[in-house]
């Protein structure tokens, strides 16, 4: 069995969602949304990732971590702060020695839906499907499940870029 931490980062919301997968079945565990003051120093919500994102790795004790890559906007300034959160979540995540592996957004969509090009609320709707969830999940949440269910999906000797600790 193998339990998948998946991370949707933000600096404002970071969604966290956990499976548990044995074979190729999946199972629900968890998800929240860690959310930042807004009005506080951009190094007090970085402070405030890292520190939720080790008290869920502490609680729930996930084998591998699977987050979402940062995408490149237009906007360079959100970017960076993009970013710099995802630092955070790594930084946390490292500590906990756990491997890590990063997800574009299209290759998560892709692997949900069926195109990378799928809009949230069908990714959402096929969490919701897939995890055989009844209420509709808040979306930061739902976007990290995706990632841990895109995790699940690929087999991890394929893949050729991870971030060890």
């Amino acid at each position: 069995m193998s339990r998948i931490l998946g991370i949707d980062p933000g600096s404002q919301k970071t969604g966290i969602g956990i499976i548990d997968m044995q074979g190729n079945r999946l199972q629900y565990i968890y998800h929240t949304v860690i959310r930042t003051d807004s009005k506080a120093r951009f190094e007090a919500r970085l402070f405030t990732l890292f520190r939720e994102t080790k008290q869920l790795i502490r609680t729930y004790q996930p084998s591998v971590v699977a987050m979402e890559d940062v995408f490149v906007s237009k906007n360079i300034a959100s970017a960076l702060k993009l970013g710099q959160a995802r630092g955070s979540l790594i930084a946390a995540c490292a500590e906990a020695e756990l491997e890590i592996f990063p997800y574009a957004p299209t290759e998560v969509k892709q692997a949900i839906v069926g195109t990378g090009r799928a809009e949230k609320s069908q990714v959402q709707y096929m969490v919701k499907m897939l995890l055989g969830k009844k209420e509709v999940l808040q979306e930061d949440a739902a976007d990290a499940l995706a990632v841990s269910i895109c995790h699940a999906h690929h087999t991890p000797m394929h893949r050729t870029t991870r971030i060890r600790p």
